[in-house]
C-alpha cells in the first residue's frame, strides 16, 4: 500500500505527543507499550505493529483495528490511527471506514467526522457508517444533511442506508423529507425490503400515519420481528390499544416470533386499556419464556399493573429490581400519584434521594408534585416546589411543574392564590396552566376567575372541545343558561365536536364497552333495568341524585334519567351482574368521572360488599366499604 504525507489535526498530533508513537521505536519497542492493556490478544497485535514498522501492511492494520474494536480501546486505537499518519501510510477506503465504525463505538463522534472528512474516496459503506452514527446519537439533522450530501456526490443509498436515515425522519421537516426519501425508494425498488420496510412504516407511524404504516406492513413480502413490532408499537404509541392488542394476537397465531420490545409495545397497549387479566397473561408468558428481562420490559410492567390498578404487583416487581432506572423510579413513582397514594410518593422519593444512586430528572418531581396535589399535600408539595427554584433540587422547573402548583392550589380550594401564582410566572401561561386553573373554578364554583380564564382559553385554544365544555358546566352551576347556550352555539359555528365519553370492563379477557344512550351491547336492556333498580335502591340508603352533573336546562325528572344513562353507572353495573362476588370489579373510563357516578360507585360497594376500582383520565379511585381512597378530594 502506498505511502504519503498527511496533514495533521490538532487531534492527531496531541497523539503523537503522548505517548510516543510505537512505530518510531526499533525491535525493543514493546517497553513503551501501554502497561494497563490487560487483554493479550490486543497486546499481542500492538506489538506486532510496532515491530513491523513501515512494513506495515493492510492485514496487519485490520488485526490489530479489529481488536482495538472488540474492546472499545479508544487510546490504543488512537495509536493505530497515528501509526498510519506518522509512517505515511494510505489505507484504503475499507480500512479508514473501520477507523469511524471503531470511533463511533468508543464514542468519539468528532474523531469519526474528521476521518470521514478527509478520506479521498467514499463508498455507501462509509457514509452509511457516518449517517448511521448521527441517527444513533438522536443528531437527526446531521444525518438528513450528510444524506443530502450523499445522493449529491452521486452515491447511491443501498437498503442500510434507506432503513438508517428514515429513523432521523423525524418532526414536521424531517417528515417532509421521510415522503421525498419513500419516493427514492420506491424508484430504486428498495419498498419491499423487510429493513427498508420496517423503517418506513415506523416513520410513518410516529407521525400519526398509522393508515399508510400499516398500508407498508401489508405489502412486505416477508415480515421479521422488527417490522412486526414497529406495527404494533405505532398502534400503541398513539393510543389505539385495542387494535394494537388484536394485531398482536393474529400475528401470534401466524407464527410470529416476539422479543421484548414486542412485549413493552404490547404492555403499553395493556396498560391503556387497563386489561389486567390480559397484563398478568403476558407477565406470566414471560417468565416462562427465554425473553431477556432488560431493565425496560420491568419498568413497562411497573407500569402496566400500576395503570391497571395493582400496586401490589407494580411495587414487588419495582423492589425485585437488581437495576434501576430514573425511569423505574418514575414508573413507580407515577403509579402512587395517579392512585392519590401521596404519602407513599414522598415515602418513595425521600427512599430515591437517600439512596442517591440515580438523580431525579423532570418526569420526578412532576410526579412528585401531582401525588401532593392528589394526596391533598400542598404545603409539602410548595416545600418540594421551593426546592426546586432554590437549587436544593437540582432540576429547572418547567411549565408543567408551575401547572402543577397551579392544579395543586386550586384542588386545595386556592383559587385566588392559584390566581396569583399564575400572575407572578416568569413566563406566560399555557393552556395546560389556564385549563387547570379553569378546572379549579368549576370545581370550587368560583364564576369571576373562571370566566375570565375561560376566554383566555378560547382564544388560546378555540379548537379544544373541553375549554367550552367547562366553560359551559361552570354558566350551568350558576344558573346562566343563556351564556350555556351562546358557548354551544359558538362550538357548532366553529365546528369544535366533544369527545363522547365511554366506559369498559373487562370480563373474561373480553372488553366489554358500553357509551351514554347507546342500545349497542347485546345485555343493554338487561343493564338498564338493573340500574334504575339500584338507583331505587340506594336512595333507600340514602342516595341523593347530584342534579348538578347534568348541564341541561331540563326539569328534575329528565335531569335523573339522563344521570342513569351515564356510561359509568352502565358497566359498573355489568360488572356488578356478570361478575362473581369476590371478584373487584374495575371499571374505565376515557374521560373524567363526574361527582355523581362516584357516589353511585360507592353506594355499590357499600351495599354489595364489592371492592370496585374507577380509573378515569387523570386517577384511579379505589372504593372498599363505601370509602373512596381519593378521601373525595376532587
Amino acid at each position: 500500500m502506498l505511502r504519503t504525507k498527511h496533514v495533521l489535526s490538532s487531534t492527531h498530533k496531541a497523539i503523537f505527543q503522548k505517548p510516543r508513537l510505537l512505530s518510531t521505536f526499533p525491535s525493543n519497542s514493546h517497553h513503551v507499550l501501554n502497561i494497563h492493556i490487560h487483554d493479550t490478544r490486543l497486546r499481542e497485535a500492538l506489538l506486532h505493529m510496532a515491530l513491523r514498522g513501515l512494513d506495515t501492511n493492510f492485514q496487519d492494520y485490520n488485526t490489530v483495528l479489529n481488536e482495538c474494536l472488540r474492546k472499545r480501546a479508544i487510546r490504543e486505537g488512537q495509536r493505530v490511527h497515528a501509526h498510519m499518519i506518522k509512517t505515511h501510510y494510505l489505507p484504503c477506503v475499507y480500512l479508514r471506514t473501520r477507523l469511524i465504525v471503531f470511533y463511533v463505538k468508543c464514542d468519539s463522534l468528532r474523531d469519526a467526522r474528521h476521518v470521514f472528512d478527509v478520506m479521498p474516496e467514499r463508498n455507501v459503506v462509509s457514509w452509511t457508517a457516518m449517517i448511521s452514527a448521527y441517527s444513533q446519537r438522536g443528531y437527526a439533522s446531521q444525518a438528513l444533511s450528510l444524506f443530502v450530501q450523499m445522493l449529491r456526490s452521486g452515491t447511491e443509498p443501498n437498503e442500510f442506508t434507506f432503513a438508517t436515515v428514515l429513523t432521523s425522519c423525524i418532526g414536521s421537516s424531517g417528515f417532509v423529507l421521510g415522503r421525498q426519501i419513500h419516493s427514492h425508494i420506491i424508484k430504486l425498488n428498495y419498498e419491499a425490503h423487510v429493513y427498508v420496510g420496517s423503517s418506513l412504516l415506523d416513520m410513518y407511524a410516529k407521525d400519526g400515519k398509522i393508515h399508510e404504516a400499516r398500508g407498508i406492513f401489508q405489502c412486505l413480502p416477508e415480515r421479521d420481528v422488527v417490522s412486526c413490532t414497529a406495527i404494533i408499537s405505532g398502534y400503541a404509541q398513539l393510543g389505539l390499544d385495542e387494535e394494537a392488542l388484536e394485531l398482536f394476537r393474529r400475528l401470534q397465531r401466524e407464527g410470529m416470533q416476539s422479543n421484548y420490545v414486542t412485549y413493552t409495545s404490547v404492555l403499553t397497549a395493556l396498560s391503556g386499556l387497563a386489561a389486567l387479566d390480559h397484563g398478568k397473561q403476558v407477565h406470566n408468558h414471560l417468565l416462562r419464556s427465554e425473553v431477556p428481562s432488560y431493565v425496560v420490559l420491568q419498568n413497562s410492567l411497573i407500569d402496566m399493573y400500576s395503570k391497571c390498578g395493582n400496586l401490589t404487583y407494580a411495587r414487588r416487581i419495582f423492589d425485585t429490581l437488581h437495576e434501576r432506572t430514573v425511569i423505574s423510579w418514575n414508573a413507580m413513582l407515577v403509579g402512587y400519584s395517579k392512585h392519590g397514594e401521596g404519602r407513599e410518593v414522598l415515602e418513595l422519593f425521600n427512599l430515591m434521594i437517600d439512596e442517591n444512586k440515580v438523580k431525579p430528572d423532570s418526569v420526578t418531581v412532576l410526579a412528585v408534585l401531582s401525588g401532593c396535589s392528589h394526596g391533598g399535600l400542598e404545603d409539602k408539595g410548595m416545600d418540594i416546589f421551593y426546592d426546586m427554584t432554590s437549587g436544593k433540587i437540582s432540576v429547572q422547573p418547567d411549565s408543567k411543574h408551575y401547572g402543577c402548583v397551579v392544579d395543586m392550589l386550586g384542588r386545595a380550594g386556592r383559587v385566588e392564590a392559584a390566581f396569583e401564582f399564575v400572575k407572578k410566572m416568569p413566563f406566560e401561561p399555557s393552556a395546560a396552566i389556564w385549563g387547570c386553573l379553569l378546572g379549579a373554578c368549576s370545581v370550587h364554583s368560583n364564576l369571576d376567575i373562571g370566566e375570565f380564564v375561560g376566554h383566555q382559553l378560547l382564544q388560546i385554544e378555540p379548537e379544544n372541545a373541553g375549554n367550552y365544555v367547562i366553560l359551559s358546566n361552570l354558566y350551568a352551576s350558576a344558573g346562566r343558561w343563556e351564556d350555556v347556550r351562546s358557548l354551544r352555539n359558538l362550538m357548532l359555528k366553529k365546528a369544535v365536536t366533544k369527545e363522547p365519553g365511554r366506559s369498559w370492563i373487562e370480563l373474561d379477557q373480553v372488553l366489554h364497552t358500553f357509551h351514554a344512550s347507546d342500545c349497542s351491547h347485546p345485555r343493554r336492556e338487561e343493564v338498564s333495568a338493573k340500574v334504575q333498580e339500584l338507583s331505587a335502591r340506594f336512595k333507600e340508603a340514602g342516595y341523593v341524585p347530584d342534579l348538578s352533573c347534568v348541564l341541561h336546562d331540563v326539569d328534575e325528572e329528565q335531569k335523573e334519567k339522563i344521570l342513569l344513562s351515564h356510561s359509568e353507572k352502565l358497566a359498573l353495573t355489568f360488572g356488578l351482574i356478570a361478575t362473581p362476588e369476590s371478584v373487584p370489579i374495575r371499571v374505565i373510563k376515557n374521560l373524567r368521572i363526574c361527582v355523581d357516578c362516584h357516589n353511585f360507585a360507592k353506594y355499590t360497594s357499600k351495599i354489595y360488599g364489592r371492592e370496585v376500582s374507577l380509573r378515569d383520565k387523570n386517577r384511579f379511585h379505589r372504593i372498599v366499604g363505601g370509602k373512596c381512597s381519593c378521601g373525595d378530594y376532587w
